[in-house]
């Protein structure tokens, strides 16, 4: 259960009381057959989606997206209620947040607390939920033979909850250790820092989280019932017209929609109007303010806030999307691209965001360099001026037509997500468009409207915006503290002549920033590849040589023209020592680096690539389309093999302050990780400490990475797989791409050196515990390690099923 950073809301008060929907409850006992539901539209769906669709409204108006798989292995549903923690009463917030927790423990029908979990758990389900700012969506999996059972107890949810007094406290202590555990994160202290800059009338300023204090203690001082107010907002807010229900199982459409039936048509519908909010929390009061905060990581980073026109029931536009990929965009002459060549920046994200129905602001968010937060007025200026060129420039129909080109092809060709996360995201989609549109967000039907861009540019102006900026160089200067978190923060109107100083430059120079050329990465080739003779699931060996070995396996499942190369290459320097393994990082960040202009157009296109260092060398990534997979791996391997001579020593010197910050962040990472992290450091036969890497930083120059490289290509071995669209000859070829450009400058690998790390064995009847502190967390982890053996089929699959049953037990939290 969790609370969600970013949603949409309100507070609304029916007429039907908490007592009539028990007594109508009671009367339905959860099982209504009816047969007046209203077949929706039929839903777009890919051509080569073989499910099928079918969306329903009952007769107590809750919308009804149900999905027939009878190939799937796991079976979910989610219901998602318009209404999250925008609707908290001011005297209780965090109400919403906390309904979620209660609504899991126990109804009428099923008392007991765990009786919904300990269903999901023998039959290999799980569950989870999440309140956002104007809904709350609740969600789970289970084995598809047990669908019906899991459903029955999960409608209880919305027709008969107990809230059972003696319960309440104790939930309200797992609110408060969910908070607790938020504080330290800056990614938490951040959005709550947006919020209190909101309008302190608008229902977005709530404190969505709550904690003890706002949930027990101050409404004990008050004398508020907290759990008749709880009753009282379910009964407000959880109305059947504004519930969304999806449903994934194995059984056909006419079955699923009986069993809806069935089970959810004793749903409550107090016909509430669905909540808007048209006003934008960030009014002419709002903008036109720098706020200074200091986070609890050593990062630096610049946001720009600008409260634009909603235009979300115009969704088949895409006005916002158009923006997000210019502004955000990390090719040769982007805005990004100029901030780095001027290093002040080392990444760049922008777009627009739905903070409720009703209201949307346009977000960039720039990572600043030191030289960057020195001229951080310097930076919002070349904001301003890149804005200012696609104002001149105008809305490009070509740009919009190839950003829908590459939106219907991912459309066509999706990847199957996990059941729960695709029934989970479909519920929340569906209070922003028609239940048609469902899956394909409009795409087929798009609508090109230039006049929806330029309304939204035209709003995107240096008297329109809020600036927050965020590094630790400004604790001396902090007057201002939040009181939910602690943070410290500043507030100062920018003064007009800044303001009129960058309205008069926006048009002066562009400093080399256009907009993209056309992407040369889209494919065109969408066909399926001559099918190989292999129908198994277990690559082949093609090639085992000296120098590489290749794996290869067709893909025989998906039938999608996609594929995965991926390629270890080995060498015992890389995590040699603490240097060897800081230098190897940094050779990473240096090339990703280099690359990004380069390959940003391909991961528009829906073809990444990644590269990492790992305790044997670097291991590279390449997935997507195959029709121009080869063409995006050239450039990358022609790129590492000749990058230390392209380095510049300014972007080292960014590059490397990334490094030393990161290594020092760790220490405030959530415990959880450390747990991870001290377990692989106590049992590894080779495991180096961020400090032990701290201690040996200053030997990490540019020199060095150059020398560490060049003796890095000397000696290598690859393991390469290929798998996907790909027949036996392309594999061969990608292998003999690889070997090219590096057999100029290696060789092979002794087999001796080829050496796999070792873990520790714990000694029959050891029990060992390690202890250690953490700096900034209130909280605690606790990791348990039980070693079995060597792996084996049949153990690991032993093991899963103790794990599952791991799943009966509650965790709780204490006072």
């Amino acid at each position: 259960m969790a609370l969600l950073l970013r949603g949409l809301c309100q507070y609304k008060t029916p007429a039907v009381s908490f007592l009539f929907r028990s007594i109508s409850s009671v009367y339905q006992s959860g099982l209504t057959m009816t047969s007046s539901s209203r077949i929706l539209p039929e839903i777009v769906k890919p051509t080569r989606d073989l499910r099928e669709y079918r969306g329903i409204e009952l007769a107590n108006m809750m919308k009804v997206l149900l999905i027939s798989d009878p190939s799937t292995d796991i079976s979910a549903a989610a219901l998602c209620v318009a209404a999250g923690s925008m609707h908290d009463p001011k005297e209780l917030p965090g109400l919403a947040h906390f309904c979620e927790h209660m609504l899991f423990l126990g109804t009428k029908m099923f008392p007991a607390e765990n009786e919904y979990s300990r269903y999901l758990a023998e039959h290999g389900g799980y569950s989870n939920a999440f309140t956002a700012q104007d809904h709350t969506c609740y969600y789970f999996d289970v084995s598809p033979d047990a669908l019906n059972g899991a459903l029955l107890r999960f409608a209880q949810f919305f027709i008969s909850p107990l809230f059972t007094p003696t319960m309440t406290e104790r939930e309200v202590n797992a609110v408060n250790s969910e908070h607790e555990k938020n504080i330290p994160n800056d990614t938490w202290r951040m959005h709550q820092l947006e919020v209190i800059l909101a309008n302190p009338n608008h229902s977005y300023c709530n404190f969505a989280t709550g904690n003890r204090d706002t949930l027990w203690n101050i409404p004990q001082e008050k004398s508020i019932d907290v759990r008749g107010a709880l009753m009282r907002y379910y009964e407000s807010s959880y109305s059947a017209n504004l519930m969304n229900l999806i449903i994934l199982g194995k059984e056909n459409l006419d079955e699923l929609q009986s069993m809806v039936e069935s089970m959810f048509s004793g749903v409550v519908n107090s016909n509430n109007e669905m909540p808007k909010w048209p006003e934008n929390p960030y009014g002419d009061s709002e903008v036109q303010y720098r706020v200074n905060t200091v986070p609890i990581k050593d990062i630096r980073h610049l946001k720009v806030i600008f409260p634009i026109p909603d235009h979300s029931e115009n969704y088949k536009c895409m006005s916002d999307g158009y923006l997000s990929h210019l502004i955000g965009h990390e090719g040769p002459g982007s805005l990004l691209a100029l901030l780095k060549k001027r290093h002040l920046a080392n990444n760049l994200a922008a777009g627009g965001v739905s903070l409720s129905r009703g209201n949307t602001v346009f977000k960039l968010d720039i990572e600043l360099t030191p030289d960057g937060l020195k001229q951080v007025d310097d930076v919002i200026l070349y904001v301003f001026q890149y804005l200012q060129l696609l104002r001149d420039s105008g809305p490009k129909a070509w740009i919009w037509e190839e950003t829908i080109k590459i939106a219907k092809i991912m459309f066509e060709f999706q990847d199957k997500i996990r059941p729960q996360l695709y029934v989970a995201g479909l519920s929340s989609e569906l209070h922003k468009v028609s239940m048609e549109d469902a899956l394909s967000h409009g795409l087929q039907s798009a609508q090109y409207n230039p006049e929806l861009i330029t309304s939204v540019l035209d709003k995107m102006t240096p008297d329109n915006c809020l600036i927050i900026v965020s590094a630790k160089e400004f604790e001396p200067e902090m007057n201002l503290k939040e009181p939910y978190y602690g943070i410290d923060y500043s507030r100062q109107k920018i003064e007009p002549e800044l303001i009129k100083k960058w309205s008069e430059r926006m048009s002066s120079d562009s400093h080399g920033m256009s907009i993209p050329t056309p992407n040369e990465f889209i494919p065109e080739a969408l066909d399926l590849k001559p099918r190989d003779t292999n129908n198994g699931i277990i690559p082949r060996l093609l090639r085992d040589e000296e120098y590489s070995r290749l794996w290869y396996l067709q893909d025989n499942e998906f039938h999608l023209p996609k594929g995965v190369v991926r390629a270890e290459i080995y060498s015992p320097l890389a995590y040699l020592d603490p240097l060897n393994a800081n230098l190897t990082a940094m050779c990473v960040s240096l090339l990703k680096d280099l690359l990004t202009e380069k390959v940003y157009a391909a991961t528009l296109a829906d073809l990444h690539m990644g590269i990492s260092n790992t305790k044997y060398g670097l291991e590279l990534l390449f997935k997507g389309y195959d029709d121009k997979l080869h063409n995006l791996l050239k450039i990358v391997l022609e790129k590492i093999t000749d990058f230390v001579d392209e380095v510049e020593p300014s972007r080292f010197d960014m590059a490397k302050d990334v490094m030393v910050r990161g290594l020092k962040n760790w220490a405030d990472d959530q415990p959880y990780i450390h747990s991870l992290f001290y377990l692989d450091y106590l049992l590894f036969e080779k495991k180096i400490s961020y400090a032990e890497r701290l201690e040996q930083i200053d030997e990490v120059t540019l020199e060095n990475v150059k020398k560490f490289f060049e003796k890095f290509l000397r000696t290598l071995k690859f393991d390469i797989l290929v798998c996907g669209n790909f027949t036996a000859d392309d594999a061969l070829e990608l292998a003999d791409t690889f070997e090219s450009y590096f057999n100029k400058k290696s060789k092979p690998l002794p087999t001796s050196e080829l050496i796999r790390h070792r873990e520790v064995k714990i000694p029959p009847g050891g029990n060992f515990i390690f202890k250690v502190d953490h700096r900034s967390s209130v909280s605690s982890c606790a990791t348990i390690l039980f070693q079995t053996g060597l792996q084996s089929s049949r153990e690991n699959v032993i093991v899963e099923l103790i794990e599952c049953n791991f799943n009966h037990f509650d965790l709780i939290s204490l006072p």
